[in-house]
């Protein structure tokens, strides 16, 4: 495994992936989805807004809604955002045009735009991780015990919860780095680290909030509405 250990300066960016189709919430646009009083992209960005380790924004919309994106973005008056550019048939194309049009930045922090209760303190700690080592992703251990199953739902070995981890965003890296994991990726794979892991270069975790939900479904919403509300009226 590869890994660098000299640290790195430079522009740091945020990739805000909001180019999902929503089908698990019945064709809504989750990211317009109102939630604690404002949509659910608003919370996201505000996170990154506020995080003095981020230098600027590209915001990844679907290729359908970049005119509405451009609108929300001069609604809710989003400074650091330098891009709104159209996604792909898929989150890793998505991606992959997020990172590129983040022509300047040294790092790149990639985030789930369905990531609400992410906070800025997470986003600072994964910049500088991603300083030092070139390749982090935001996880948090198992809780639960994990088993693997066949394609009938046969349980055929139940994994040492010890050493699994499960991944959230913001996921970091130095921009090059992944940007070549990207240009030479053979297959899909489920997020950015496992490009990079697939290249032969060290990933390493560090710890997330088990509040950092992804929101997917209905139930999601109410999960975080709940949690957000917590979060500022205590």
């Amino acid at each position: 495994m590869r890994a660098m250990s000299e640290r790195i300066e430079g522009r740091a960016v945020g990739v805000i992936v909001a180019a999902g189709s929503s089908r698990r919430m019945d064709g809504v646009d989750k990211v317009f989805t109102t939630l604690a009083g404002r949509p659910l992209l608003a919370w996201t960005l505000a996170a990154f807004k506020k995080c003095e380790a981020i230098d600027g924004i590209v915001l990844v919309a679907s290729a359908s809604g970049i005119d509405r994106m451009g609108a929300f973005v001069r609604e809710w008056r989003m400074p650091k955002i330098e891009a709104i550019v159209g996604g792909g048939a898929t989150r890793q194309e998505s991606v992959r045009a997020g990172i590129e049009a983040a022509t300047d930045a040294v790092i790149v922090g990639i985030h789930d735009g369905a990531r609400p209760l992410v906070t800025p303190e997470l986003i600072a700690r994964g910049v500088e991780e991603a300083r030092e080592h070139r390749a982090v992703v935001c996880a948090v251990p198992a809780r639960h015990t994990v088993r693997q199953v066949d394609g009938d739902r046969v349980v055929r070995g139940t994994l040492d919860r010890e050493g699994v981890w499960l991944s959230q965003t913001a996921q970091v890296f130095a921009r090059e780095l992944l940007l070549e994991a990207h240009r030479r990726a053979e297959a899909t794979a489920t997020d950015d680290a496992a490009l990079v892991e697939a290249l032969g270069h060290e990933v390493r975790v560090y710890e997330g909030d088990p509040s950092n939900l992804k929101v997917t479904t209905a139930m999601d919403l109410v999960a975080a509405e709940a949690l957000l509300r917590a979060r500022f009226e205590g």
